[in-house]
């Protein structure tokens, strides 16, 4: 985690965010990398899965991020 002393509000969210994306990101590509690495499935279907990450989907788990931070 990112340090957060003398960091404003803003720059915690913007970090809470950035850590999100990134976490999506790589769970994204995990599922690419097994499906491509899977030669059964990769020879039935010809093609990788597309994942979407939307806004909502970073927000959601930057919340979750928060919320871990803030328990006392």
């Amino acid at each position: 985690m990112v340090e957060y002393i003398n960091k404003s509000g803003f720059e915690i969210r913007a970090d809470l965010l950035s850590q999100a994306q990134g976490l999506l990101e790589q769970n994204a590509q995990r599922q690419v990398d097994a499906h491509y690495f899977n030669v059964d499935n990769k020879l039935v279907t010809g093609e990788l899965p597309v994942i979407d990450i939307t806004v909502e989907d970073v927000i959601k788990t930057a919340r979750q991020f928060n919320t871990f931070i803030n328990e006392k």
